[in-house]
């Protein structure tokens, strides 16, 4: 059943990354509006190893973007909830979940030295800055995603280097933090981003409502599904790139 299940990414990726993907482990941060479509496509595509890690609970409000999100599972723990729903795809897939946040204090907690990948969808900005840092200084590839909310047209969103993310509030902020204190990620790496910026409709004009970004909590911004399950997927898809590409380099090496 499996061997079927991974059939049509078999013949366009071939054998070689298919067991990379098989053997590959990933962690992902957040599994709200974007993180959770990373883990859908992911374990779809075939990785069998896969992290998740988020300290909140599925509420009401997330069901118009958040793919373990329904009626039935308000409530639950997102990470619970994402883990039941990946296991349906793939009930040999070793998924884990962690219900906790990854701060500067628990850091250490996720053992991020043992994995391949490493995808950020965390949305407070401390928390992010502090990711951000240790990750670069593993051997893993990172990849993050900043500020999916405020967004309304698919065909704006990009991908490039931290360094030269352009318009977004959320990259501007981090960019600005890490200046301010002195310490630098450790390597470049990639972001999904846009630089559209919308405004929320029924609210005073304010920092939250303008898509500032608060160094103590995620904004809550207006967001929709069509625009953050783009960013989760094309996360995902960067993985299964690299993954591919490797494997394309090793064939026409040994050949």
């Amino acid at each position: 059943m499996t061997h079927e299940i991974f059939s049509r990414s078999a013949r366009l990726l071939g054998t070689e990354a298919m067991e990379r993907m098989a053997h590959a482990k990933v962690i992902v941060f957040g599994v709200g509006g974007v993180g959770s479509w990373v883990a859908e496509a992911l374990v779809r595509t075939g990785f069998q190893h896969i992290t998740i890690v988020d300290s909140d609970v599925v509420a009401e409000s997330n069901i118009n973007r958040q793919l373990m999100a329904t009626t039935l599972t308000v409530g639950q723990p997102k990470v619970a909830a994402l883990r039941t729903h990946l296991l349906t795809l793939n009930p040999a897939a070793d998924v884990v979940a962690m219900q906790m946040a990854y701060t500067a204090a628990t850091a250490q907690d996720f053992g991020l030295q043992d994995y391949d990948y490493i995808i950020d969808c965390i949305d407070s900005l401390e928390h992010k800055a502090s990711l951000i840092l240790h990750a670069t200084q593993t051997g893993a590839k990172f990849y993050s995603s900043m500020g999916a909310a405020l967004k309304l047209d698919p065909t704006k969103i990009e991908v490039a280097e931290f360094w030269k993310v352009k318009g977004c509030p959320l990259g501007a902020a981090l960019r600005r933090r890490f200046k301010k204190a002195g310490t630098l990620p450790k390597r470049r790496f990639r972001c999904v981003f846009s630089q559209e910026l919308k405004s929320n409709h029924d609210l005073p004009t304010s920092a939250e409502a303008q898509g500032m970004w608060d160094a103590r909590k995620a904004q809550i911004n207006g967001s929709l599904v069509h625009i953050t399950a783009i960013f989760g997927m094309t996360l995902a898809g960067m993985v299964v790139q690299d993954v591919a590409a490797h494997s394309s380099a090793q064939t026409h090496t040994s050949e």
